[in-house]
């Protein structure tokens, strides 16, 4: 991967601020005596220091220089909670409800999709123009059931690359990541079999679990390890749990990264019980820090995870194109797929492959990471300056959204509907469940540009919130 020549400071700087030898509110060396130190241009050397800015390590002080930025520390809630395996039908209606608006206003915080201004649309159209000239009236057949051969040895090769090893002939192409969550449930689980999930969990998955007849159980997500182990452990040893559904990075909604020592100890839990865990790998190429994390399935030994992703949370959401690497469960998810769908759309998997035969799909990637992650700061700063003591919001690791919680005095419902009429559109958290567990959380999506227009109408949600404390 390509590094910057200012990482010959800024990596010094990071492991400085880490390690407590700068702290808060210290002054760093100035451009001059950086520039003089390494050998940098100014402009290298300015592009360093907006890097660690980005990242929220250090800030700027007009005429004074660069300053180790003073970093609240974050009381994190964490909350044991037992949560109930029976369905409640009345509140899946209602979530429905809460999901069906969308907006394309600049305040509409909702959506877990990239907005317009940050999909390469230039590269995406371009990219399809090239393939429709080369392909011509190939695009309008079948492909194969299982997807293009190269595209699915350029994907393997990828999650190698990742420390993951597939097998590209145990892939499957799919019309985006609901077909194949879909595939994989269908290939382990039966109707009336009990499956396991996060919680909270993102609405588009449960709405998978009903329409499959499948009962569920919740599994508290925590902020710090990522899962909660003992109690999995105890729903397993009591219920006939057939597969766990998780999201281990940069989980939606919370953005929480899994540990590697829960992955692995939810490896042994899985094959202890016989059962199948089905990962969602969509959000680990949006990392914020120094390197992807690793997914479950690169510490599989036993053949126990499937694994599915999709381009669509990294290019475009119009671009329905996914995967699923079902390893021994290919023979079942294949004929799935094939009831599903003969083909997934031809100009899509020729678009995929031609992106990723060349560099341009990863140097998209990273300025994409970039911006992402600066919107992150950005926001999760205004957040916790508008809104009143004792609200919360999870700082994220990588991904899409923020995870917020306000004090459990406050009329949520009122505080929805003054936002909503000010075109300020959040994520209800009782769409994450199918309990009222997450009544007082909302989650904020950053992957739209954020406007001075938007953080203005974030102060006034905020001040409504303070009212509503009085």
């Amino acid at each position: 991967m390509k590094s910057y020549k200012y990482e010959v400071f800024t990596t010094v700087i990071e492991e400085q601020i880490c390690k407590g030898i700068l702290q808060a509110k210290d002054r760093l060396p100035s451009v001059r005596e950086i520039k003089k130190r390494y050998q940098l241009s100014t402009s290298s050397v300015q592009s360093g220091f907006e890097y660690l800015m980005i990242k929220g390590l250090i800030e700027s002080s007009p005429r004074s220089g660069y300053f180790v930025l003073e970093r609240e520390d974050e009381s994190i809630p964490e909350t044991k909670t037992l949560l109930p395996a029976v369905m409640r039908d009345e509140v899946f209606i209602n979530n429905i409800k809460l999901t069906s608006k969308r907006s394309s206003e600049p305040s509409s915080f909702n959506t877990a999709i990239p907005g317009d201004l940050l999909m390469p649309q230039k590269l995406i159209l371009r990219t399809m123009q090239e393939v429709i000239r080369e392909k011509g009236a190939s695009l309008l057949r079948y492909y194969p059931s299982n997807g293009l051969e190269p595209l699915r040895k350029l994907i393997a090769k990828q999650m190698r690359m990742n420390g993951c090893a597939f097998n590209p002939d145990e892939l499957i192409i799919t019309d985006g990541a609901l077909q194949a969550l879909t595939i994989a449930l269908q290939s382990v689980t039966k109707a009336g079999d009990v499956v396991a999930v996060e919680s909270p969990c993102v609405f588009s998955v449960l709405e998978v679990l009903v329409n499959l007849n499948l009962r569920v159980v919740e599994i508290p997500v925590h902020y710090r390890s990522g899962f909660d182990l003992e109690y999995f452990r105890e729903v397993c040893a009591e219920n006939g749990i057939r597969a766990l559904v998780v999201t281990p990075n940069f989980h939606n909604p919370t953005g929480i990264v899994m540990s590697d020592e829960v992955k692995k100890e939810l490896l042994k839990i899985a094959g202890m019980y016989q059962l199948c865990i089905i990962e969602n790998d969509m959000y680990s190429d949006l990392y914020f820090n120094e390197k992807r994390p690793r997914c479950i399935k690169s510490f599989d030994k036993k053949g126990l995870v499937i694994t599915y992703s999709s381009f669509s949370k990294t290019l475009a959401p119009g671009i329905r194109l996914g995967w699923l690497h079902a390893g021994n469960f290919y023979s079942k998810a294949e004929k799935s797929k094939f009831i599903l769908g003969r083909s997934v759309s031809p100009i899509y998997q020729e678009l995929i492959l031609k992106l990723l035969e060349g560099n341009s799909y990863e140097r998209h990637l990273r300025s994409f990471r970039k911006k992402l992650n600066q919107q992150a700061f950005q926001l999760l700063d205004h957040l916790r300056k508008c809104f009143p003591e004792g609200a919360y919001f999870h700082r994220p690791q990588g991904g899409y959204s923020i995870w917020g919680q306000l004090p459990e005095n406050i009329d949520m419902k009122e505080f929805y509907e003054y936002c909503e009429n000010r075109g300020v559109l959040f994520t209800p958290g009782d769409t994450f469940s199918f309990t009222n567990r997450y009544n007082h959380h909302f989650r904020i999506v950053f992957a739209e540009r954020i406007t001075p227009e938007s953080l203005r109408l974030l102060e006034k949600a905020g001040r409504k919130a303070y009212e509503l404390l009085l």
